[in-house]
């Protein structure tokens, strides 16, 4: 059986230049694969994962298959692969890749039985689909895995839900949850490509729109302050009363998206939930609004529902397609209303997927090493990884923080003294 299905080997060398190019704004990463290369703390492990098969991500692969590493890859969403990067890891690398742009969802859930079929010790996941897969068609496989990684809020959400109800059969880490993937990945990373993705669909003037954001997590935060950042007036609106309430103090409207509807020119989904977006709200918003999710999973904007409402429908640019209503309106609908930074841009910058990766690779020695001793629940990313990210991203900016005398250290570490 072949042991890849990508869409162009022949693609290689352009993918190789991008992995390259990436590689410039990822040092932490590397400095990673030069120790797992010396170290080879991985050897013989089997992985699979399920990433957006990037050539951020390709850099991932290298540093693990520097550390001795077996890989097999799979896409995590049918819209984020990069053709050339999936022919460069077949060709140049030696990996196993199952990804190709565009792929319809019998495809894609083929891949990911294929990339199962590797019969992985590690599982690495962005959205919990192979490891949902792996608990329900390969649970054979189960008592080999020793741990696994999940990247994103929404997987994050699965599989606690599968802790919770007693199904999770091995140690989890929530790499998403690492302030060094939080913070910036998903504030900055998410904030800029979500916006680049925007922009490169539509070609649209932000400055005077009025552009409303649904959620307002980290992934939030960050589309909100760089659609303000270019002139938009932004909206936000929230189910949890503490982030609506932040997101007040930081200066944005707040208000139901019912209300939100009839005012918006852009919308933008970053909950993680299904129908953020439904029939209610395309019943009220403006001719020619703009319908775009920043959101793991494409359920947060109600498609079918947009579809039975539409007399017309046209594909009018590249991710750009256009939904004529009974009305005569016309609503937007951006990337089939999947992650619009990677189905209309190139997902995150470089530098910020740097430190997520760093946790990944981390993660993963240290589940290799540890694993075995954790009973299934989902975890953090250890505290001292974290922080060894942080800082190894400092010194490859040259950035130099304080460090505490032995006296602060013993104040902090005592009780007696007061006033």
């Amino acid at each position: 059986m072949k042991n890849y299905d990508v869409a162009n080997l022949a693609l290689a060398e352009e993918g190789e230049r991008r992995i390259e190019w990436a590689a410039k704004e990822m040092p932490v990463l590397s400095l990673i694969g030069e120790r797992f290369a010396r170290e080879r703390p991985l050897t013989g492990v089997r992985i699979a994962a399920c990433l957006h098969v990037t050539a951020e991500t390709a850099n991932l692969m290298k540093a693990l298959q520097a550390g001795g590493a077996e890989l097999a890859l799979c896409a995590s969403n049918p819209l984020s692969t990069q053709d050339d990067v999936a022919a460069a890891l077949v060709v140049q690398h030696g990996i196993s890749v199952f990804a190709r742009r565009g792929e319809d969802n019998e495809t894609y859930y083929r891949h990911i039985r294929s990339a199962l079929a590797f019969e992985p010790q590690i599982t690495m996941d962005d959205g919990a689909d192979l490891v949902s897969m792996l608990h329900q068609e390969r649970q054979d496989l189960l008592s080999r895995v020793r741990g696994g990684t999940e990247e994103t809020t929404t997987g994050v959400i699965r599989l606690r839900a599968m802790a919770a109800r007693g199904v999770l059969r091995y140690p989890i880490i929530a790499v998403n949850d690492a302030q060094t993937k939080h913070l910036f990945d998903n504030r900055y990373g998410t904030g800029q490509s979500t916006i680049d993705g925007i922009l490169r669909a539509t070609n649209v003037l932000l400055a005077g729109k009025t552009f409303v954001v649904a959620g307002y997590g980290w992934c939030g935060r960050g589309i909100a302050m760089r659609a303000r950042g270019m002139g938009a007036k932004v909206i936000v609106t929230e189910v949890d009363p503490i982030r609506a309430l932040e997101a007040v103090m930081d200066g944005y409207r707040v208000m139901p998206m019912l209300e939100a509807a009839a005012v918006g020119d852009i919308f933008v989904t970053a909950t993680g939930d299904i129908n953020v977006l439904d029939r209610a709200h395309f019943e009220r918003m403006k001719d020619g609004a703009i319908l775009a999710n920043s959101g793991h999973f494409n359920v947060e904007i109600n498609v079918r529902a947009l579809e039975e409402m539409a007399v017309a429908i046209r594909e009018m640019r590249p991710s750009v397609r256009v939904y004529k209503l009974a009305d005569g309106r016309e609503l937007a609908l951006l990337g089939e209303g999947r992650l619009v930074n990677l189905a209309a841009a190139e997902g995150h910058p470089s530098s910020v997927m740097d430190m997520s990766f760093a946790n990944q690779a981390l993660s993963v020695q240290h589940l290799v090493q540890e694993g075995h001793k954790l009973p299934p629940q989902v975890y953090p990313v250890p505290d001292d990884i974290d922080r060894a990210v942080a800082a190894l991203k400092l010194h490859s900016l040259g950035v130099r923080c304080d460090e505490l005398t032995a006296e602060q250290q013993r104040y902090l570490s005592s009780w007696e003294l007061g006033t």
